[in-house]
This record gives structure tokens, sequence and C-alpha cells, in this order.
């Protein structure tokens, strides 16, 4: 008999909710993963946007699974190699893992993080849960822990910046993701300006060719006679959701009999992804004379499935849309129409439903009409790239060693209207930096006794950096 939960609705945000309550986002361990050069990461990418080199860093952190046990998760963290550059952070979602290894924080499978990094992002990247050195089987598409994942990622990396003297960041923070990631992006942005909108303030997002419709495009297109040759998400997606939701005692009552020991095989992580559809299309090939997904599942299932909106299987794909609520923030959906992968139709009915709802700022591209998904890659990733640099702020950081003019004086001190320097040799050039590191003012070429007004600004600790032909020096400056 299979189960049926009835508080499946709410599941993920109680689940969400409870991650929250749990302790977690504690750095386990940094181990740096090595250097790419500039030139290496240009002759990688083929793309003259970048502009860093980058150090690479395998992040293990505390987080909560599916069950809301402590967990351990891994994720990469890449960081351009311009110590004197202050930069704005990134959270990339990965697309789909073949395997529990081919994750970002092993540096295999989706490699964009790299990317992103050169061109001036300071990069986390999380593996999803069951993935990279997290326990138990991930559970694919599954928005709460995409989200959760990421964020108790972004955390725990900031308290360690916090504490780094050579890694510099700013408050601007840009989400983007492919494939599954695109899905996962969403699911994160949406936890932030829903639930976290106190904690993180989302700059601008690029949501890239994902599966956004779960009970509607996707659900369509696997449960239609048409043929698709990604078979091995279908059980992925079934097998993750029932580590959340507890949708059946055995896979026999989802899938036909000879199709039930590929599956296991993939479960218990003796074949990948890949060989999992390999295995399955050869099968339904042999059996129907057509990779047709829905025929791997049993036929009740998928007449229950289709005359019942209450069905758990119906409750648990609508749990993982990711598109009903209006985005506040810039927001892009790149997509290619000819996506053998991931339905164009995805990211259509988002742009609909998502203005429907109020979006402030959100338009849907298609960035390649024939490509299909592989292929739609790079011509998403590199609009997104163009997109956020309408909004990027790369600061620079003066040294701390610093040596005073001597006849300098700085009053006074905390300040609520102006700041009263004296003493400035010539050309002297001033900037005050806000305790994140971004830059809030410049004054060039300035000589004598200046007055800077502060009275807009917010109050807190701001660094006076100063630089002129001989000196170099700053000042701890309060604003009350």
């Amino acid at each position: 008999m299979m189960k049926h939960n009835y508080f499946l609705s709410l599941s993920g945000l109680v689940l969400f909710l409870l991650a929250g309550t749990l302790p977690a986002q504690d750095i386990v361990s940094v181990t740096h993963l090595g250097h790419q050069s500039e030139a290496e990461l240009k002759a990688r990418f083929g793309t003259p946007l970048i502009e860093y080199g980058i150090d690479m860093y395998k992040v293990l952190y505390t987080t909560v699974d599916v069950h809301g046990l402590p967990d351990t998760a891994s994720g990469l963290l890449v960081v351009p190699d311009d110590p004197g550059k202050v930069y704005p952070v990134l959270c990339y979602q990965h697309g789909t893992a073949v395997s529990k290894d081919e994750v970002p924080s092993n540096v295999t499978g989706d490699i964009l993080p790299l990317l992103w990094g050169g061109l001036g992002y300071v990069t986390s990247a999380a593996d999803y849960l069951g993935l990279g050195a997290s326990r138990g089987f991930h559970p694919y598409v599954h928005a709460a822990s995409e989200a959760w994942a990421a964020l108790d990622m972004l955390r725990a990396v900031k308290a360690w910046i916090a504490q780094q003297d050579d890694v510099h960041i700013n408050d601007q923070l840009f989400l983007t993701g492919y494939s599954q990631g695109g899905h996962a992006s969403m699911a994160l942005h949406r936890a932030i300006e829903l639930e976290h909108a106190d904690e993180f303030t989302v700059t601008a997002a690029a949501h890239l060719s994902g599966p956004y419709s779960i009970s509607g495009v996707m659900r369509d297109r696997i449960l239609s006679e048409a043929e698709y040759l990604f078979s091995g998400y279908i059980p992925n997606t079934v097998m993750g959701y029932n580590e959340v939701y507890q949708l059946y005692d055995s896979l026999e009552q989802v899938f036909k009999p000879e199709y039930v020991p590929w599956i296991e095989l993939y479960y218990d992580g003796q074949i990948n992804l890949i060989q999992l559809s390999a295995a399955l299309n050869a099968q339904l090939i042999a059996s129907e004379g057509a990779t047709i997904p829905r025929h791997m599942l049993q036929d009740t299932l998928v007449a229950a499935i289709q005359t019942n909106p209450d069905h758990p299987f119906n409750l648990a794909l609508a749990d993982n849309d990711t598109h009903t609520w209006p985005a506040q923030a810039p927001t892009r959906l790149y997509y290619c129409t000819a996506d053998d992968q991931v339905p164009y139709l995805n990211s259509i009915v988002a742009d609909s439903v998502m203005n429907a709802l109020g979006a402030e700022d959100l338009f849907a591209y298609d960035v390649s009409p024939t490509s299909d998904h592989g292929e739609c890659v790079s011509p998403a990733i590199y609009n997104a790239a163009l997109f956020f640099q309408i909004y990027q702020q790369i600061g620079t950081v003066t040294a701390t060693t610093a040596v005073e003019p001597p006849a300098l004086k700085v009053w006074p001190n905390p300040v609520t209207d102006r700041v009263f320097v004296q003493g400035l040799p010539e050309s002297t050039d001033l900037q005050l930096f806000d305790a994140s590191g971004r830059l809030c003012r410049s004054w060039p070429n300035r000589q004598g006794g200046v007055e800077l007004p502060v009275y807009d600004l917010p109050k807190g600790i701001y660094l006076l950096h100063a630089t002129s032909a001989h000196y170099r020096w700053h000042k701890r400056i309060v604003v009350d």
C-alpha cells in the first residue's frame, strides 16, 4: 500500500523552518584545492570577459538533512586572486550530478563556478544534499533543501571570510544556476526574498534553463506519449522525493518489474545516471518499441496521477514548483527553444506567472532558438554575465600599514554630520569604505583642510583611507 502523507503540501516549508532552528552553517574545514591563472581560465572557457585568476577551496560545513538531522555538507568556494580588490558574492547552483562525487567541491561535473570566479565574484557553490560529503540519497529537484544547503554554505563562507586578511567582499549578492541549478537558484531566490530578507538582499538573479514548473510542464512532458532520451531523470526524481515525502514502500509500486533492477543499482551507487538512462532506454525499446518514459511506470499509478489532483505524487510535484511568487530583485530567465531535456515552456510559464503575481523586473529571453540543452549553456551563461555586469561593483582595498603625515588631524569621532580633516599633503586621494569593504565615497586630489559630509550614511563603522605620493594611512570613523 502506498503511503499518503497528509501534510505533504506543507512539508517543504516545515523542513525549511526546522532547518533554521537547528545548529547549522558552521565551518568544519576549508581546504585549498589549487590555483588557476587568468590565462588558464580564458583558455578553458574561451571568453575574454575573464579578468582574474582564482583560488579554489573545498568547504565542509554543517547543515541539516531532509529529516531535520544534523549533517556535514560540502561545496566549492572560488576566490578571485587579487587580494587588493573587494568583490561581490555569487551563489552558483550546479546542474544535475551524474554521480555522488561529480560535484563542484571535487571540481568535477559542473565547473562553471570557476568561470564566475574569473569574472570577479567570490563564488559559493554548494553540493546538494546527498552529494559530495553529505550522507544519504540526493533529494533531486527538491526545492527547499536546494535552498537551505546553499544558504547554510553562504553563511559559513561569509563567517570564514570575515576572519581572513586577504579576501574581501561587499554586500552584493548574485544568484544563478543552470538546468537543475536553474531550479535550485530560483528556489534559493524565493527563500531569501520570502523568508530571509532581513539577512540577505539579492542584487540580481539569472535562472538558466531550469525545470521551474515541476507539477505542470515537467509532469505533462513525462506523462506524454512523446519520446524522451533522459529516462533516468524520472526514477531519480521519484526516489529523491521518496526520501522527503515517503511516497511508496517498494519500487515495484511505482515502476514495472523489468526496470526495477537498474533503478536499484543506481540507488545503491553501482551505476551512474548516464548508465541508468542508457539501460532504461534499452529496456524501453525492447519492451515498448520506443523511449517513452511513462511506460516504465505502473499503468494504475499513471491513471491515478492523471485523474486525482490530490494524489501524493501530484502534491509532491506541486510542492517543488519554484515559480509561483513575485521576484523583487532584477531577474532574467534565459532558455533555448530547442532544449531537449528541460522544455523551454518552463521559462515561458514562469515568466507569465511571476509577472502576473507582481514581479518587479523579470523577463525571459530565448538566447539561442536552435540550441539543445547542452548547447544552451554557453549563450545562457554569457547573457547572465553581461546582465550581472550592469550591477557588479568591485572596489579596491587600501593597505592598512600606513604612515600618517605629522600635522594630520581628523575630528569629530564619532560623527553625525561631517568629518573635518586637517594637514593633508598635496594631491591626497580620500576614500571611505564601510565595514564590509564597500566603497561609499571618494574625494580625489585634496590638500590641506577639507570637510567630508557623512550625514546621509547609515550608522556604523567606516574606514577613511588616504594616499598621496609619500603617505598612506587610514582612520576608523564611527557614524552615529
